[in-house]
């Protein structure tokens, strides 16, 4: 999974405003112009025009793709503006822009550039609906879209020094001062959400209990953080070594002195909020609640689906998979009991387990690059053009791992001096195991999100920053299943009942999700139907239900997106035949295609069936 706000997966997240003036090209000339471009180069410099006015939203971003230089070296030392203004900033934006790109004529202009105004105009179509929303935040072409401002997975209090730590280069003296820059904004951007959750909690939008006292708990750390100077003090301190200047005493000055308080402001709002909260976990218990939650949906899945259809199809799908798991369970010796109960006695094996604590972080370290060696091994048999899979494990931060997934990741920088990330989350290592870890590095790193994130990252510079859950998350269970039809797991099997468990862990999502905020489902109840119908562990999913409270709908977009991905191959399968189908080629085409909609996916197979026709 991706934190940014503006682009699939990478470690920093919410990147939802602009502290900058942006120039809206709105007028009636630039309209004009846009009515009658017709060739390749008038639509590709407006496809430019568009992301560079995104980008002037999202400073952050420029810094995670590496492009923080030359004539947008200015955006390095500034982060975005998460006030109410900046949200209106974002809307406008995007409003102007889309207009510029419905005039366009996109008649004359090669497919792929056809693809790139059609993905623009999708998103923002989808993040205005959700800007009209009455609270929340918008992930304009990401995946984080939540009601909740800041809650234990979403505010600057997390995203920023993950990402001060771990994109942001200190290579000079100048980028330490631009360290400082955005160390003295990470107050302003918590006063601006400050103001944004106080008035959420005025409409009566109030965060599950549980939820609160999450945030409260990890909240509390990166106040003794700034106040004692670990954290963010830490990171610019250890980076400097060799550069000359008081850096460290400067970075200590600001946070204790601003962010500190920042945080403790933040902090008692979410304690006032928690004597009004309740423990009600879905949406249909807020204000508006069912309305945001259908958009939510739309934007996740960017299909029209009911929830009710999303918890039908959910249902059919973990019964075929556990038809498919008995199997296997069979053949290991577990017979007796329903799927979950077997599954559940497979993960107290003790040789499918990690040592515990830090001997056993280290183990699971050399475990995932074992299985990645093995499965890049395998990727020329299943795509022509090949990336690097630039890439790098890291432990999630332990003031995060409490209210975070198991591990996420996404695509590092366009010019690659950024690596790709595998964040996992290593808190207790009986969170993994050796049977589920493979398939996690695979729908993470490779072939899943890093080497997905690479292709996109090739395309025009909107492209790189725009995302669709279904199709990030679809492809990553689509790399699941590349990497079980490759042969990883015909010498460990109990891998591939791994892989199994987590297609149909994810199955059980579309049904959790929407029993959470469609059915009036409480944590209790979803947390038990994971562990009793799937034998998750309760360690693991207890964090998954809370996780699918706050970043509402997002749960469902990965199945949803797999299924189709897998019915548009079987289409071109059917469609060429043998002779004329390849796997590379049609892989090729849905990782060079970049990231879409799934409407526009289909088109893209469309083109690929008829050129391979000839």
């Amino acid at each position: 999974m991706n934190d940014l706000s503006f682009s699939r997966r990478q470690a920093v997240a919410a990147l939802s405003a602009g502290v900058a003036a942006v120039a809206l090209p709105g007028s009636a000339r630039a309209l004009t112009q846009a009515a009658t471009a017709s060739s390749e180069a008038d639509v590709v410099a407006l496809l430019d025009s568009i992301g560079e006015n995104l980008l002037a939203l999202s400073p952050e971003s420029a810094t995670s793709l590496g492009i923080d230089t030359g004539a947008k070296a200015s955006y390095r030392a500034r982060l975005s503006d998460r006030s109410q203004a900046g949200q209106d900033k974002i809307a406008a934006t995007l409003r102007a822009d889309l207009a510029r790109a419905e005039a366009v004529n996109t008649a004359a202009v090669t497919h792929s550039t056809r693809t790139s105004v059609e993905v623009v105009k999708s998103a923002y179509r989808v993040a205005l609906d959700g800007f009209a929303q009455p609270y929340g935040d918008v992930a304009v072409g990401g995946w984080r879209n939540t009601p909740y401002v800041v809650i234990q997975n979403v505010g600057a209090y997390l995203d920023v020094p993950r990402f001060l730590d771990t994109d942001h280069r200190v290579e000079n003296a100048q980028d330490a001062e631009a360290y400082l820059a955005r160390l003295e904004s990470y107050p302003v951007q918590l006063e601006g959400e400050l103001a944004r959750l106080k008035d959420a909690g005025g409409k009566g939008l109030i965060a599950p209990a549980f939820l609160i006292d999450k945030a409260v708990n990890q909240m509390t750390v990166s106040v003794k953080n700034a106040r004692e100077g670990g954290g963010l003090v830490e990171s610019i301190e250890r980076r400097t070594k060799d550069i000359p200047g008081d850096w460290a005493a400067r970075a200590r000055a600001i946070a204790q002195q601003k962010v500190a308080p920042a945080l403790e402001r933040q902090l008692a709002e979410l304690q006032s909020q928690r004597t009004r909260a309740t423990m009600d976990a879905g949406m249909w218990a807020r204000p508006h609640g069912p309305e945001f939650y259908q958009w939510a949906l739309r934007a996740s899945t960017t299909t029209k689906m009911t929830p009710d259809e999303i918890h039908k199809m959910g249902l059919e799908q973990v019964a075929e998979l556990h038809g498919r798991m008995d199997v296997i369970l069979k053949k290991l010796g577990y017979s007796q009991g329903t799927v979950g109960a077997r599954m559940t006695a497979l993960s107290n094996d003790p040789r499918y387990k990690f040592a515990e604590g830090d001997p056993g972080r280290a183990e699971i370290m050399a475990f995932i690059q074992e299985r990645l060696k093995i499965i890049r091994a395998q990727l020329p048999r299943a795509f022509r053009t090949l990336v690097r899979g630039n890439l790098e494990v890291k432990r999630l931060p332990p003031e995060e791992e409490p209210g975070a997934p198991g591990a996420y990741g996404g695509a590092g920088s366009i010019d690659g001096s950024i690596p790709g990330k595998f964040w996992i989350n290593l808190r207790t290592t009986d969170l993994h195991r050796k049977y589920d870890l493979p398939d996690l590095a695979h729908h993470e790193a490779i072939p899943g999100h890093v080497w997905q994130g690479e292709y996109s990252n090739q395309l025009p510079l909107i492209r790189a920053m725009l995302a669709f859950n279904a199709y990030s998350e679809g492809w990553a269970l689509y790399a699941e299943q590349l990497a079980d039809e490759l042969g990883v797991y015909d010498d460990f099997e109990v891998g591939r009942l791994g892989y199994l468990q987590s297609l149909a862990f994810r199955a059980i999502r579309l049904v959790v999700d929407t029993g959470l905020h469609h059915k009036r489902w409480t944590r209790e109840q979803g947390v038990r139907y994971f562990v009793e119908v799937n034998g998750s562990k309760q360690e693991e999913v207890a964090s998954e239900v809370d996780r699918y409270c706050s970043w509402v709908g997002q749960a469902c977009g990965y199945k949803i997106g797999h299924t189709e991905i897998v019915r548009q191959r079987t289409r071109a399968q059917k469609a060429l035949g043998p002779t004329r189908y390849d796997l590379r080629d049609f892989d090729d085409t849905v990782v060079k295609g970049g990231n879409v909609p799934l409407d526009v996916l289909a088109k893209n197979i469309d083109e690929y069936i008829a050129t391979a026709k000839g």
